[in-house]
């Protein structure tokens, strides 16, 4: 009887542990303040507990029990699992890991977007003045804004906050504006129709960011293609480098007889005329004087740029490009080529085997010149499916080994050349100054004094600091039509257009053109005939197949 009584007051005496684990939170939780007094009574009742739960056990032989094994077993589990679901949780609130599995990237930022946003000078911030908030656009803000701390965005309703509106001179819902210090700038409007533009964004972000403005010339006087929208203009083109902080103007060489000083570079889109021999002679001298330029020259024309096109080993071949590859796929015409190789270069690394397409275009013939670095840019398929056509009269273009050439055919080339520019500090020792001679004209250049070499390209001078490096660049394109109102924005034509304008404008931190991601329709066309074959058989076959395995199972186990 005295063991029993024992037992008994063991078993009220570890009630109150629990007792005392209540007191101890209702002390903390009503005070706020988890000092001494709570822990102590929060500790004795958590000991007091945990001996009531072992003699417990010890005396009833718990731990012995197959049930309390299982038990304890998926306890056990529980535990683990809430402890990896804890952890998955806490790593996921410190490290963000994403996968777009869409087969256009649809969800991913460009990598000239990644990189422009992540090497940001300064923090930038997006106001969306408007009422929703569209998923789509929120998503692709959430993108930025994954690529670096200094960018934000923030939606505003208007009518809330009236005077922020004033300020950034807002005048509808849905205007997207880019601010960064004391620089505010309009990205575009977004509606129902209009979604919040990749491009458009980084873009404007380019131009907030960047502290200088590019000057693009386009020559004009000669034929060349409209900078106005109208018929075969390339006002498009024109529009895209403004939106990529390029300022554009017309140059007429016939007037002014030299190209601006501030030009970064001059354009040549596509001239029906010869120029004069002075203002070829201009582009030489900008050339040398480490200028770039960009040459559209179509077939059938003669610019009278042999001599310029020379010195850097080029030569227009006045073939037509034919290429039949792309006539049966997305009917093309033959004089139309297609191209999806690309050379290894800045200006075309991200297109991959995209397609881009050149409407009457004539091919490039490429020669080794001491001191210019040539990459081509854009070829054609092998043959047979492209080669050079010399018979442009025919009405039917067949290859003909005596006059047409196999492809395939370089239609583009990008090249440079490295040279030396006096500096302006030191000393002419010539009698007269003038700019760096062309290699044509060096080899009429006074011998130098005996010390020093006399090659045909420009050597280096004895004193190191009386010089300095420059780079010229030049792009050669043997079609013109590619970068035309309409044609521009198709496949990657207009990508080519701006890539070689800002690889040539030799600001290698801005970033390249951006390709618009757009899903692939895989939609499915049924014909009546067909649409009736699946209804047929997905409400009346399918069901009765079913229905007779399961008769059939039925009686095999009856």
């Amino acid at each position: 009887m005295k063991i029993v009584a024992k037992n008994k007051l063991w078993k009220y005496l570890f009630w109150l542990g629990p007792f005392l684990i209540t007191v101890g939170l209702t002390v903390g939780l009503v005070s706020e303040q988890w000092g001494l007094i709570p822990l102590i009574f929060l500790i004795t009742g958590i000991v007091i507990s945990g001996l009531g739960i072992i003699w417990q056990s010890y005396q009833n032989n718990w731990w012995k029990r197959r049930s309390t094994q299982a038990g304890t077993n998926a306890l056990v589990a529980t535990l683990a699992v809430l402890a990896i679901l804890g952890l998955i949780n806490f790593l996921g609130t410190r490290y963000h890991l994403r996968a777009d599995l869409t087969e256009a990237q649809l969800f991913t930022l460009a990598p000239q977007s990644r990189e422009l946003v992540s090497a940001l000078p300064e923090p930038v911030k997006v106001w969306v003045f408007d009422i929703n908030q569209n998923p789509q656009d929120q998503e692709l803000l959430e993108n930025y804004q994954r690529q670096s701390s200094k960018f934000k965005y923030e939606y505003i309703d208007p009518q809330t906050r009236p005077g922020l509106a004033e300020k950034f001179g807002v005048k509808d819902y849905g205007e997207v504006y880019l601010e960064s210090g004391d620089k505010r700038q309009l990205v575009q409007t977004v509606n129902q129709n209009e979604r919040l533009s990749e491009i458009r964004l980084t873009s404007r972000l380019q131009q907030l960011t960047s502290s200088t403005t590019a000057k693009v010339y386009l020559l004009q006087g000669h034929g060349e293609r409209q900078l106005s929208a109208g018929k075969d203009a390339i006002s498009q083109a024109v529009q895209g480098l403004g939106d990529k902080n390029f300022t554009t103007s017309p140059l007429n060489l016939a007037e002014t007889s030299k190209v601006p000083q501030d030009a970064s570079v001059v354009i040549v889109a596509g001239p029906k005329r010869g120029l004069f021999e002075g203002e070829v002679k201009a582009l030489q001298e900008y050339l040398n004087r480490g200028g770039n330029l960009l040459l559209m020259i179509d077939p059938n024309t003669d610019p009278k740029l042999n001599s310029l096109l020379q010195e850097w080993g080029v030569r227009l071949d006045n073939r037509l490009a034919v290429d039949v590859s792309g006539e049966s796929v997305i009917g093309l015409g033959p004089a139309t080529p297609l191209v999806t190789e690309y050379g290894q270069h800045p200006i075309t690394k991200d297109f991959g085997n995209g397609n881009s397409f050149y409407p009457v275009a004539r091919p490039l013939e490429i020669t080794s010149v001491p001191g210019v670095e040539a990459t081509p840019l854009l070829r054609t398929k092998p043959y047979p499916s492209s080669w050079a056509e010399s018979d442009l009269q025919s009405e039917k273009l067949e290859f003909n080994a005596d006059k047409d050439l196999q492809g395939p055919l370089t239609l583009g080339v990008a090249l440079t050349r490295k040279q030396a520019a006096k500096s302006a500090t030191t000393p002419q020792t010539s009698p007269t100054p003038s700019p760096l001679p062309s290699p044509t004209t060096q080899a009429q250049t006074p011998p130098t004094p005996p010390a020093s070499p006399t090659p045909p390209a420009p050597a280096p001078s004895p004193t190191p600091s009386s010089q300095t490096a420059t780079e010229s660049r030049l792009v050669v394109l043997g079609n013109s039509n590619f970068a035309t109102d309409g044609l521009f924005q198709q496949q990657l034509n207009g990508d080519v257009f701006l890539n070689s304008v800002t690889w040539l404008s030799q600001q290698d931190q801005q970033p390249l053109s951006i390709r618009p991601k757009e899903p692939k329709n895989r939609r499915i066309t049924l014909t009546t005939t067909q649409g009736n074959l699946l209804i047929v058989s997905s409400l009346l076959v399918l069901p009765l197949i079913g229905f007779a395995i399961a008769v059939t199972l039925w009686w095999k186990r009856r």
